[in-house]
């Protein structure tokens, strides 16, 4: 079974974030899609392992901040890559509390919806929750990032504990002769530094060599020094 043609189906990139107490966590998911019109409910798919999964279950809220196209490699790597129980991931981030208490990313986001948790059902790896939606709204008329313009353009990569991830086989020398590339692979997350597209986010202009960068230059999604990366072919 060729697993990759799960990846097929259509996605977007967003942040989930919910509270617990006075505590805020949130993590980018790409597994968002609506259930019902009237009243309107939708449903996501949360990881048992990521803080924000106990987050939910304990306050029945959440919240999904849409990300557009322009959002950062930064903001995604913060979300993503990064625990909430090592890392303060809303230090930098801008946001506000919704009606249910749960926090509301402002960084990028086009639209948001806040829900409440209706019912739950375990799928192993992952917890579905079913909200309703009680609040709303559009931020920005930018186009939304999907989960292939995050892969292609912006050369992202999926963190283990996300439901489309899929092992990466690394080619035999046997199959074929290595080739020749000038992209580097961080890794710790996977993510591939293409010389075309540079690092805008960072300041690196596109055609910038992996060579010349400065050696303060970081991985924009999970952090890792220059030293973490590898050629790749």
């Amino acid at each position: 079974m060729n697993k990759k043609a799960i990846q097929k189906i259509c996605y977007g990139v967003y942040i989930i974030s919910s509270k617990m107490g006075e505590k805020i966590n949130g993590q980018i998911a790409n597994t968002v899609f609506q259930i019902t019109s009237e009243p309107p409910t939708v449903a996501i798919s949360i990881n048992k392992q990521n803080m924000t999964h106990d987050y939910i279950k304990e306050s029945k809220v959440f919240t999904v901040s849409v990300l557009g196209k322009s959002a950062s490699m930064n903001l995604i790597g913060r979300f993503g890559f990064k625990s909430g129980r090592e890392t303060d991931k809303f230090k930098e981030t801008k946001y506000r509390l919704g009606v249910t208490g749960a926090p509301i990313i402002l960084d990028n986001t086009i639209s948001y919806l806040e829900c409440e948790v209706l019912s739950s059902s375990d799928v192993g790896t992952h917890t579905v929750f079913i909200g309703k939606v009680i609040d709303a709204d559009i931020l920005s008329d930018e186009e939304p990032m999907t989960y292939a313009y995050y892969h292609e353009v912006k050369g992202g990569k999926s963190p283990k504990t996300a439901p489309t991830y899929v092992t990466e086989e690394t080619p035999k020398e046997s199959v074929k002769e290595p080739v020749v590339s000038d992209k580097y692979r961080c890794k710790v997350c996977g993510y591939v530094y293409d010389p075309a597209n540079g690092d805008p986010d960072s300041g690196i202009k596109p055609g910038t060599p992996f060579e010349d960068l400065p050696d303060t230059w970081s991985c924009p999604i999970c952090g890792a020094p220059k030293g973490e990366f590898e050629k790749e072919g």
